[in-house]
């Protein structure tokens, strides 16, 4: 029994003698307690949350009331004039105030603060995208640490800066009107989120605050600042890897060793003398038949866990731990016979894009919780998308972001923070947008989700397209010369050699569009926004099939969100008119854009008899005009690689071009993507009297399957008919059926008919429906679905069956609080289908608000 005690005494010895040696000697803490804030001019302080932005707190006070209902933004637009104080005080511990480095690590402020630390001056920040580092040895105290942040008004600081320039700089989409500003559209001097000054799908809500965390930072002879990992060539044989690590050490240390692991196998260790300051240390090692990383779709998005540290004498000083994915990937851009292609190569492979363009969650990020990433990315993720586009305006987003798009195989086009505008890039402002590029190019080039870095979202075609060349010519030749040469060496200098430098490889292109660096974009050379359906010209939504472009990075059309959405931020039923004030303060496209939508759907459809209705057909509109264009993007493959509408999400509730509402609640649109998307798609396509079917496969090796076509009537009357055992080949669109529609209506009338279309597989039936006319020109009649309804976990499944073709059909329940698998989806005649339903009702209540609805229910006559 002796002896025992003995070995359990020396076994826990032994425990705590290594966990001793693994454990870190840098020790962190968050400052997000004891926070407070006041309006600098007055004196009440009120309880604060860190991170945060002041509209929250203001809110959380009830001083100001939600700026997303009805028209409350009106009322908060005195917020951004002001100047406002946050300030805290915290104690620190021993293992804390006892290290020789200590560090107030400010991860965003937003965005001119001056920063005070028991009374002194510390920092005086001036970029939101920024990361901020002090040394604070010698200012902490044990107890009693008084941190001060003095924001100033961005619109007291920046208003000097527009009057001084003797031109004004081209910024559209800033509302200055909205903020009481005119004319003075001030939104491109502060290095500060663009959307935030307002666009033609958000609120003017400008905002002040410590919008990213605060850590206090305390550490002893060495500390990882940061570690890069090269992958310098990868295939499914090798992986030639480097690991350049930066380590900042306090003293000479003669007895460093760096490690780095990956799943817990050690791939490279070195032996070092550490000099006083920054050292870079390089490993180069390879693994062998690495687990390669895949988009969505192609294969498993595999993440290593890597581990890199910095020991003495079998003690840990300090240790970093990320996930990375080992892969190859390369942008791909050169002359071809057609002019110059663009398209992602993965693992060797040429991968064709599917995605949409992203925005930022909310207008308040502090308030988007990892929940709401994770919702969207998977979202993404289970709309069979590979690709999202950041967009310009918006942000560098948190960390979250970016781990999830690693985590579920969701390529990220990264674009820095310049949209639709113009820039004072002197050598001033180009010197903040340097760091604030290096700080970010460094905190997400390990992400194997970055896939490329672009300088900035329209600014080049405004200056070669949309007239600013001209007008600026105009005004004083002087003004465009000069204007000119800052682009230039924003986008063509700055920028590049950042991503060069510190980007580890990852592409880089000047803009998006981009044809050339002395031109506006073009269909044969690059990328393009097409936005000649809706913006310029109107055209009809059938020119999505017959326009051609080399990698589609932009391309829209707008609706409403749905009723239930609707009545949240506009519950009265005064509201409930498109043109209606506060339905029109939440479309922010104007009359323009409202009377767009009424012109495509009277072009295409039967007038709707009501609002709510309405508001349905819209969902149907944009759903249809967005189908016809991504098919034919992929059918088009290899010639065009890539297709991202605009946009998957909303920063407030709003009518905009989104396929997910403010609320997460799915379009029509995000429903038609995910089947658009699919990594089998069958395309029927109708034109020239001739219906044409190509069938179009991301799958990396042939798939064997039945292809069949049927033209019916309406009430189910086959037509005419045929089989085809196939095989789809792998990675690129083939047309495998063309008939004159004269052989497939057999006489019958066109607006009775439809084609279905189906690839049968092994696993999984892929289908489309064509039509031979528009909506508006199909005799479709109203008619009752039959229902079963039967509890499933989570909600209940509803089986639906027609006796005649039912379009579109939708389905809801009052409120957001549900979730449906399915929805405006089409029903063949005598053809049951189950949806999944999750909510929370009790089967009484769910059978009581089922709303079903096809679209001739909506028509007015």
């Amino acid at each position: 029994m002796k002896n025992s005690r003995i070995q359990i005494v020396l076994f826990v010895a032994t425990f705590i003698s290594c966990f001793m040696n693994i454990s870190a000697k840098v020790v962190r803490t968050e400052l997000n307690t004891n926070w407070q804030f006041r309006e600098a001019r007055l004196d009440n302080w009120y309880p604060a949350v860190v991170p945060g932005v002041v509209h929250l707190d203001l809110m959380r006070n009830k001083i100001i009331e939600d700026p997303y209902y009805r028209l409350n933004e009106r009322n908060v637009q005195w917020v951004d004039k002001e100047d406002w104080i946050y300030q805290t005080s915290f104690d620190v511990d021993d293992n804390l105030f006892n290290c020789a480095n200590q560090v107030l690590r400010f991860k965003g402020l937003d965005t001119y603060a001056d920063v005070y630390l028991n009374g002194s001056l510390i920092l005086k920040a001036d970029n939101m995208f920024r990361e901020w580092n002090v040394n604070v040895k010698g200012l902490l105290k044990k107890s009693g640490n008084v941190l001060k942040v003095y924001f100033k008004s961005p619109i007291k600081v920046d208003l000097p800066k527009w009057e001084a320039l003797p031109y004004h700089l081209e910024s559209d989409n800033d509302q200055s009107e909205n903020g009481g500003l005119l004319n003075k559209k001030i939104g491109v001097f502060a290095r500060k989120a663009g959307y935030q000054y307002g666009w033609d799908w958000g609120p003017r809500l400008v905002t002040s605050g410590i919008w990213r965390p605060v850590y206090l930072e305390g550490w002893d002879n060495a500390h990882i600042n940061n570690v890069q990992l090269i992958q310098k060539k990868v295939d499914k044989d090798e992986a030639d890897l480097q690991s350049v690590v930066e380590v900042e050490a306090d003293k000479r240390l003669s007895d460093a060793v760096v490690t780095v692991t990956a799943n817990g196998k050690v791939v490279s260790k070195q032996s070092l003398i550490l000099e006083k300051g920054i050292n870079k240390i390089t490993l180069n090692y390879t693994m062998k038949e690495p687990h390669l990383w895949w988009t969505n779709g192609l294969g498993d998005p595999y993440l290593y866990d890597f581990k890199t540290m910095v020991s003495r004498r079998g003690k840990q000083e300090d240790v970093k731990e990320e996930k990375i994915g080992i892969r190859s990937l390369k942008l791909i851009n050169h002359k071809d016979k057609y002019g110059t292609c663009l398209y992602f190569e993965l693992n060797g492979v040429p991968v064709f894009m599917k995605g949409a363009n992203y925005v930022p969650l909310d207008n308040f990020l502090p308030r988007v919780t990892h929940a709401d990433y994770e919702k969207l990315i998977l979202d993404a993720k289970n709309s069979n998308m590979n690709m999202l586009r950041e967009w310009g305006g918006g942000t560098y987003e948190c960390d979250d972001f970016y781990n999830l798009c690693d985590k579920y195989g969701i390529l990220v086009w990264q674009e820095f923070m310049f949209a639709c505008s113009l820039y004072p890039a002197n050598d001033a402002f180009l010197a903040n947008v340097r760091q604030e590029a290096i700080d970010n190019v460094k905190r997400l080039r390990n992400h194997p989700c970055i896939a490329v870095w672009c300088g900035n979202n329209e600014c080049q075609d405004g200056w070669y397209s949309w007239g600013w060349k001209e007008e600026y010519t105009k005004q004083n030749p002087a003004y465009a010369d000069t204007i000119l040469s800052q682009y230039k060496k924003q986008y063509f200098e700055v920028l590049p050699e950042v991503v060069k430098e510190y980007g580890g490889g990852t592409a880089y292109r000047p803009s998006s569009p981009f044809a050339t660096p002395d031109s506006s974009s073009d269909p044969a050379n690059g990328d393009v926004h097409y936005w000649s359906v809706w913006h310029g010209g109107r055209l009809p939504v059938q020119s999505y099939n017959t326009y051609r472009s080399r990698f589609f990075t932009e391309y829209g059309f707008q609706s409403f969100p749905e009723y239930e959405s609707v009545k949240i931020y506009a519950p009265e039923t005064g509201d409930h008119d498109i043109y209606s004030e506060v339905m029109m303060s939440h479309q922010r496209g104007g009359s323009f854009a409202n009377k767009c939508i009424e012109d495509y759907m009277l072009r295409d459809y039967r007038k709707p008899k009501d609002f709510e209705h309405f508001l349905y057909v819209g969902m149907l509109l944009q759903g249809d005009a967005i189908k016809i264009a991504m098919e034919a993007h992929r059918r088009d493959m290899p010639y065009c690689m890539g297709t991202m509408y605009w946009q998957i999400d909303d920063c407030w509730p709003v009518a905009s071009w989104s396929s997910r509402d403010y609320y997460g609640r799915w379009k029509a649109l995000q429903y038609f993507a995910r089947k658009a998307y699919d990594r089998i798609l069958v395309s029927p396509y109708v034109h020239d009297d001739s219906l044409s079917v190509s069938i179009v496969s991301d799958e990396l090796k042939p798939v064997n399957g039945s292809f069949e076509i049927k033209s019916m009537t309406l009430d189910g009357k086959v037509m005419a008919e045929k089989t085809i055992e196939m095989e789809a080949k792998a990675n690129t669109s083939t047309v495998v059926y063309e008939q004159p529609l004269a052989s497939l209506l057999n006489g019958e009338d066109k607006g009775n008919v439809i084609f279905y279309t189906t690839f049968k597989t092994e696993n999984k039936t892929y289908d489309n429906v064509a039509f031979a006319v528009k909506q508006k020109d199909i005799n479709y009649t109203v008619q009752q679905l039959q229902q079963n309804i039967k509890p499933a976990g989570g909600g209940y499944d509803l089986t639906l069956t027609a006796s005649k073709f039912a379009r579109g059909v939708f389905l809801s329940l009052k409120g957001i609080d549900n979730f449906f698998d399915d929805n405006y989806f089409d029903l063949l005649p005598n053809v049951s289908k189950t949806v999944f339903v999750r909510t929370k009702l009790s089967l009484q209540d769910f059978k009581y608000q089922l709303k079903v609805m096809t679209l001739p229910d909506s028509y007015a006559n």
